[in-house]
């Protein structure tokens, strides 16, 4: 089966928007620089109007060759019509282009903005790649097909109309001729377009296809050279872009057809002319001026035929990229602006280190109320009927076996996902009447794979906390035990750490989450096995900082370590998306054969003698 098979089967293809729909979704783009367009529009118009005159002139000029008059002032206005003429043609072009600009600029603006608010269950349905490809290839689309090609269709129409008016005012029969070429064919060109439209649709597709390949194997790049997989990954990269190639060349293809009859319908156009207007001129129904004047407004016409059909063009590509950037604009996304002064939910204060909230109190309780969840409809539940609740400040560990529903009680306590069934509380008020931005300011993450973003190591400290010191940086670094490993570096905080931190070992991708999770000073600590790739040393040193931060701060750590289970005030365990028990260790070693079975040989744990060793679940 080959990428694009696979592709189509896997991944539907970008619907066709009605020409209703193109059209309104071209405006939205367009409607912000329609003065601007406006400007472009006048000097191409003024241009078209200098042309114009060029052949009267020229009628003229002929006419003063058989007499005695004076042919200096015709020569010099004529040239002067020519240079005046490129040069406003000069100015429209660059204003538009600096305006077809604005509108990509634009686009990508509010699509970026909009794609990083997707909500999370859109993110996973869609191919980042794909995504990636809208905002840099599509919208380029848009930088012809919104100036150029609207500004050419009014003054390419405008224009033409009004050559073929002078042709008429010069000889009807003439341009009965000429009429009669183009239309023909014109509606063979016209057959051409939808095509045009297609291919391009394709092909672009295909390009999203070469992101998304391209960002599947540079995002596991170790484990594709580990696997000896370059070659393979090579073969379905390039077999996107042979994809993405061929459809291009159909485009081409149909667009060779297209400007090829332009040419052809204006070469037949001029021979009947020359044929028939030769002799009229024979026969005295019209003069060797205007039969020349005619020819160079039929020369004219190529320019105004030629904007039009490259408007058609464009509009026809246009269209493609326009459906795939409407559909990316469609898909739903979170509201993470921050309430009004005043406002519901606006209450609390900015911590010190910038971003975070701070409310009355100390920690935050934390209550699930009968939560279910499935993640996606055609998916068993992941959460049953899900009840606890967390009072405080304190450490609370959720133990379970793999698949028991842990990490999703973080995603749905940051709204990443909503819940099917039942409520989620956050100091008594149900998470879906908190404003986002304001939950998750009070809230600090630590993700199971700890990511660590490309940029420098003190970017990475403050992503959350934008506005935090230097001397709240030290402590924190301290805190996390990277004060060592700052001191080392090279450049210490503005050190590069590379593609998602690989510079940086496993417990230091660790330890770097940690601190920025704590640089936030926030209310609720989510701990996803915060701590798994730590060696015992470092697991031990920040084992006590949480235990230091739990003091104040909700810690809600899913854990796979005894040493940190027994640190925990309480523990819940899951299983099979519900909640078997809530208690201490003692209690559920005691109470809970799950759990205590899970003490016992997975735990490592000696109960009888009160002895622990450390292990993993």
């Amino acid at each position: 089966m080959t990428t694009a098979e696979t592709t189509e089967k896997n991944e539907p293809t970008t619907a066709r928007l009605s020409a209703g729909e193109t059209w309104r979704a071209l405006y939205t783009h367009f409607r912000p620089h329609r003065w601007q367009v406006a400007l472009g529009a006048g000097f191409a118009l003024v241009g078209a109007v200098t042309g114009l005159l060029q052949p009267l002139a020229a009628k003229v000029l002929v006419e003063r060759l058989g007499g005695d008059e004076s042919i200096t002032g015709i020569l010099i206005a004529l040239t002067a019509l020519v240079v005046l003429g490129t040069a406003i043609d000069a100015t429209g072009g660059y204003i538009l282009s600096r305006t077809a600009e604005s509108v990509v600029l634009a686009a990508r603006r509010t699509l970026i903005g909009r794609l990083l608010r997707l909500r999370l269950p859109e993110m996973e349905r869609s191919q980042p790649g794909d995504l990636m490809s809208r905002i840099s290839s599509d919208t380029t689309l848009l930088r012809a097909v919104t100036t150029q090609s609207i500004v050419a269709a009014g003054t390419g129409g405008l224009t033409a109309v009004a050559t073929i008016v002078l042709m008429g005012m010069m000889d009807m029969v003439l341009l009965g001729v000429t009429l009669g070429v183009i239309v023909l064919i014109g509606g063979c060109v016209s057959l051409v377009m939808p095509k045009i439209a297609e291919a391009t649709a394709r092909s672009q597709e295909a390009v999203g296809e070469i992101s998304t390949r391209l960002e599947r194997a540079f995002g596991a790049y170790r484990t594709v050279k580990a696997s000896g997989a370059e070659q393979r990954e090579t073969a379905v990269i390039s077999a996107a872009a042979e994809e993405a190639w061929r459809h291009g060349v159909r485009s081409a293809k149909w667009e060779s057809v297209a400007w090829s009859s332009v040419g052809l319908a204006v070469q037949v156009s001029f021979l009947a002319v020359l044929g028939i207007g030769g002799a009229r001129v024979a026969s005295g129904a019209i003069s060797v001026s205007t039969l020349v004047a005619f020819l160079l407004f039929l020369f004219y016409l190529i320019d105004p035929v030629s904007k039009l059909v490259e408007a058609a063009t464009q509009y026809q590509e246009g269209s493609a990229a326009i459906a795939r950037i409407v559909e990316a604009e469609r898909l739903a996304v979170e509201d993470t602006e921050e309430p009004a002064e005043g406002a519901e939910g606006a209450k609390g204060t900015k911590s010190a280190a910038g971003g975070g909230v701070r409310e009355a109190g100390s920690g935050a309780s934390v209550t699930f109320e009968n939560v279910s969840f499935s993640y996606r409809d055609d998916l068993p539940p992941v959460h049953h009927g899900v009840s606890f609740e967390v009072p405080g400040a304190g450490m609370t560990a959720f133990v379970g076996p793999s698949g028991a529903g842990k990490t999703t009680v973080f995603g749905l306590i940051e709204r990443f996902y909503e819940a099917d069934g039942g409520r989620i509380l956050i100091d008594g008020r149900d998470v879906r009447d908190w404003p986002t931005a304001r939950l998750r300011g009070a809230i600090g993450y630590v993700e199971q794979d700890a990511p660590v973003l490309a940029g420098t190591l003190r970017e990475n400290l403050v992503f959350a906390a934008p506005d935090a010191t230097d001397e709240q940086i030290r402590e924190v670094l301290v805190r996390a035990r990277l004060d060592a490993l700052v001191d080392r570096l090279p450049e210490g905080l503005d050190t590069v750490v590379g593609h998602r931190g690989s510079k940086l070992s496993g417990g230091e991708r660790q330890r770097v989450a940690i601190a920025r999770a704590l640089l936030r000073r926030p209310r609720l600590l989510l701990l996803d096995e915060a701590t798994s790739q730590l060696d015992a040393v470092n697991e031990m040193a920040l084992r006590d900082v949480v235990a230091e931060v739990s003091r104040e701060v909700t810690v809600l750590v899913v854990a796979h370590r005894l040493s940190t289970v027994t640190l925990a005030d309480r523990i819940v365990v899951m299983d099979a998306g519900r909640v078997r028990a809530v208690g201490t260790h003692a209690e559920l070693v005691a109470a809970d054969p799950l759990y205590g079975e899970l003490a016992a040989t997975q735990f490592l744990a000696t109960v009888e003698h009160g002895a622990v060793e450390q292990g993993a679940i």
